[in-house]
């Protein structure tokens, strides 16, 4: 049995994720109409899975390198790409959330990631200063 772990770059990225979700999502409960806070909740959830599912289907195509992996990357994809389309055109087209709030909310693994890559970055730079 051939086991890939989690890396812990990864682990940090989907934490990061939830809390980046809470932070913006709690602020707006506050100061913006329910609909908009809604859609960054609901964006950030849509997000979030999506990127669980991607990593889970990548994951288990590199356990299993036999047959055509690049068939089934692409057909994974595809149909990740569908159901969440039809997710996204359900919230839109029955004005349940706000389109800002919702694009907001879809950000949150890509402010997360940029987030995450500027952290690292800079400390190899400090840490290539200091020695």
């Amino acid at each position: 049995m051939n086991l890939i772990v989690k890396d812990p770059f990864q682990k940090r990225i989907e934490i990061a994720n939830w809390i980046i979700l809470g932070v913006i999502f709690i602020p707006s409960l506050f100061f913006a109409p329910l609909k908009f806070s809604l859609g960054i909740l609901l964006g950030g959830f849509v997000s979030i899975v999506n990127f669980h599912w991607m990593a889970k289907g990548l994951l288990s195509i590199f356990k299993n390198l036999q047959g055509n992996p690049k068939g089934t990357v692409m057909v994974k994809y595809y149909i990740r790409l569908a159901i969440m389309a039809v997710v996204l055109y359900l919230l839109i087209s029955n004005h349940v959330v706000d389109i800002i709030g919702l694009l907001i909310g879809l950000s949150v693994v890509i402010i997360n990631i940029l987030v995450t890559m500027i952290i690292a970055l800079a400390k190899k730079n400090f840490i290539e200063e200091v020695v």
